[in-house]
């Protein structure tokens, strides 16, 4: 008899999460029932699936059947959405996940630009960094998340390039800096830098930066609050490093000094990730379609301050 739907749902849990005990929580099912599946799925197919000596390992045999597994359980989803299409229109819930770099200037404007289309929708949106997002789009706890780039590959997790936007250094509006003018990293004395504590992947894009261009800092501060960081920049003379997107609102109403980073150019990838083994439910695909067209709107903005400041900033080193 070949495995139902049940039991494929179980297999790829226990693939992805390589523990029997994070599968029967993700599953809600019992660690030993979890267990006892994958043994009857073993014996069925007559084909060893894990290698359990040090923990939960798949066999190639595994990896080959997972990927034919996640096909099946997203084929069945697309089919099942078709009957909903005559069902009814656009309702229900969503839950999605966004660094708090999208959060300040692109989930206002998206969620009511969503929800006046789509009142009946009840929308969850968590914040958070870049891997515990990672981890809750993997588990199925999120319809999809934005976050940091760039592209790793994680098991029942697909990745695909959101969008590219321009770094910014932004500084307090009493800072001698100009606002909107280009800046070099290099030619500000005594920097002192606000930046994500370690395993923070902006924090390995930045370190990258400054090592590569031999950038001094004179103090470097380790915040993992992005609020605190953004206090303590607008009241003193410490300075941080963000997306443009992020400080798109400050370059015609400034709350901050904001100066596009040339010389060289300093850009960030965001990423899209969605789980693997499902598509994007219709509600999810609307959301994402509103977060788009925001984050466009305002990355063309900032791009173009970015893309003004490079000839500017040669222009100024010849004279």
């Amino acid at each position: 008899m070949s495995p139902n739907l049940r039991e494929i749902q179980i297999f790829v849990a226990v693939y992805e999460e390589l523990s029997f005990t994070a599968a029967a929580a993700r599953e809600h099912a019992t660690q030993s029932g979890i267990s006892q599946h994958i043994h009857n799925l073993e014996d069925r197919l007559g084909v060893q699936l894990f290698s359990r000596q040090k923990g939960v390992q798949p066999t190639p045999a595994a990896t080959a059947y997972y990927r034919r597994c996640i096909e099946v359980l997203k084929s069945h989803a697309l089919a099942t959405r078709t009957l909903d299409e005559f069902a009814f229109g656009l309702s229900g819930s969503m839950v999605v996940g966004l660094m708090p770099a999208m959060t300040r200037c692109q989930l206002g404007p998206t969620y009511q630009r969503f929800t006046a289309a789509n009142p009946n929708v009840a929308v969850r949106v968590i914040e958070a960094y870049s891997g515990a997002l990672t981890e809750r789009v993997r588990s199925g706890e999120l319809d999809f998340a934005v976050i940091t780039g760039p592209l790793r590959p994680v098991p029942g997790v697909k990745g695909t390039l959101f969008t590219s936007t321009p770094e910014f250094l932004l500084s307090s509006t009493t800072s001698a800096l100009t606002h909107c003018d280009p800046v070099r990293l290099a030619d500000i004395r005594d920097l002192k830098l606000i930046v994500p504590g370690p395993g923070n992947v902006r924090r390995e894009v930045i370190d990258l930066y400054l090592s590569s261009n031999a950038i001094q800092v004179q103090r470097l501060l380790e915040f993992d609050s992005m609020l605190g960081t953004m206090d303590l920049v607008g009241r003193s003379d410490w300075m941080t490093i963000m997306p443009g997107i992020f400080a798109a609102a400050d370059v015609t109403t400034p709350a901050f000094t904001v100066n596009p980073i040339v010389n060289p150019y300093m850009t960030l990838d965001l990423v899209l990730l969605e789980p693997e083994r499902q598509p994007l439910s219709r509600i999810a695909i609307a959301f994402l379609d509103c977060l788009r067209d925001v984050t466009d709107e305002h990355n063309s903005i900032v791009s173009q301050i970015a893309a003004d400041a490079e000839p500017r900033a040669q222009a100024r080193s010849r004279s």
